[in-house]
């Protein structure tokens, strides 16, 4: 192994460690704010609304954050993320129960307004950089090595979820937010050890050329926005609270099923290119990959709303169904995050990932308020069926993506990737 293969491998590992621990305690968060305050009497919508700047936020911080890495460097803005991670999880950790509730809401909403863009900062930074530490004589691998990030992220996520419930339940909300903030906060010590001009632009870029993306990115993008939306629609609020409130499922219960489920998801994303080359012939995924999985997606948040309605066993349905959603959705978010990166140069990848996960971001809000109004007014019924629509308009969308530039497949071949 090389110097410069040595040195690539250890960017690697830096910050796909950072982008683990940040995720860790993205998706405990996220299951310790939804269970504990569902538990004392907030509405779905309510809760819903908690997680509003989470997303506006992250919309913001997408669009500006691809800017602002091109100028100071991916590093600056991947540790800056989990810094204002540990902000938040601290300032919600102040969080007084007899605060009125407008004030208590409103405090939260801010809590997760530093949060989403500490999400969001890391996201972009982690994913751009993997492009930047994959020689270029390498790039058919790039899809392995992006799998293998968002795989084993979302694996994590799942973790994190658990450990949310089992933190609320065995140490309660305050303490669990200290101990998150203070394993998050080891973290900010392997920024040391990353190089620190990584991702910087050579030249200037004008605030204006913000808008201006490449006709595959804005198809991809939107495409994006569809396809995120249909899963938080039901996934987010209306799904949790559904196991809770319907179902009578527990804390352990709740969080450990989709726990399991969003590790299960990573697994599949993990595995995505072995899987996948199956049905490409040992080609990188084309256009024609991402609209072949989409349009197959559209039918089972429909079939799962059908199941409901008829007098199979709900639970049966429910777990059923999540794991035939989380599989194809796995590969259709698997193939998302290769395509970004492959129509993309090197020297614009913190602005075009930047500009698409803006898109990601702007999905997931509108999939959150619409899974705490829909479920409030149909049900999770009427969630999944939205779910439905927005998977549909996500495949029309892709119907006029182009294939990305060919390059070569030796690595693709090699079928050990995520």
């Amino acid at each position: 192994m090389t110097a410069t293969q040595a040195a690539n491998v250890k960017n690697y590992a830096l910050v796909t460690l950072a982008y683990w621990g940040f995720t860790l305690t993205d998706g405990a968060l996220r299951m310790l704010v939804l269970l504990y305050f569902n538990e004392i009497g907030y509405t779905p919508l309510e809760i819903a609304f908690l997680f509003l700047f989470y997303e506006i936020f992250g919309i913001v911080t997408n669009f500006l954050g691809g800017w602002i890495g091109s100028q100071l460097g991916l590093k600056v803005t991947l540790y800056a993320g989990i810094a204002l991670q540990v902000l938040a999880l601290l300032m919600l950790s102040f969080l007084n129960r007899d605060w009125a509730q407008w004030f208590a809401v409103l405090y939260v909403m801010v809590s997760q307004a530093f949060s989403g863009i500490a999400k969001d900062l890391t996201k972009m930074s982690s994913k751009s950089a993997i492009r930047l530490v994959v020689p270029q004589e390498a790039q058919s691998s790039l899809f392995k090595w992006v799998a293998v990030l968002t795989g084993s992220k979302n694996a994590l996520k799942g973790v994190g979820f658990f450990l949310g419930a089992a933190l609320l339940s065995l140490f309660g909300f305050e303490r669990s937010l200290w101990i998150m903030a203070a394993g998050l906060a080891l973290i900010l010590l392997t920024g040391f050890f990353l190089p620190s001009g990584m991702g910087k632009i050579k030249s200037k870029v004008k605030f204006t050329q913000l808008f201006s993306k490449s006709r595959e990115i804005n198809i991809l993008s939107l495409a994006r926005f569809f396809l995120f939306g249909s899963r938080d629609v039901w996934f987010v609020v209306g799904l949790p609270v559904f196991l809770r409130s319907v179902l009578g499922w527990s804390f352990f219960q709740a969080g450990g099923f989709l726990a399991c489920w969003v590790i299960g998801y990573g697994i599949i994303q993990f595995l995505a290119p072995t899987l996948l080359r199956r049905f490409n012939g040992g080609q990188p995924p084309r256009a024609v990959t991402i609209q072949f999985w989409t349009l197959i997606l559209t039918a089972v948040p429909a079939a799962i709303a059908l199941g409901l309605t008829t007098n199979l066993p709900p639970d049966a349905v429910i777990v059923v169904g999540l794991m035939l959603f989380g599989i194809i959705f796995a590969f259709n978010s698997a193939v998302h995050s290769y395509l970004v990166l492959a129509f993309t140069d090197d020297d614009k990848v913190a602005l075009n990932v930047g500009f698409y996960y803006m898109a990601n971001s702007a999905g997931r809000l509108a999939g959150t308020v619409l899974s705490g109004l829909i479920y409030q007014l149909f049900g999770l019924v009427g969630c999944l069926w939205v779910s439905s629509l927005f998977v549909l308009a996500a495949w029309l969308i892709e119907l006029r993506l182009p294939d990305p530039k060919p390059m070569p497949s030796v690595a693709w071949k090699g079928g050990d990737g995520d």
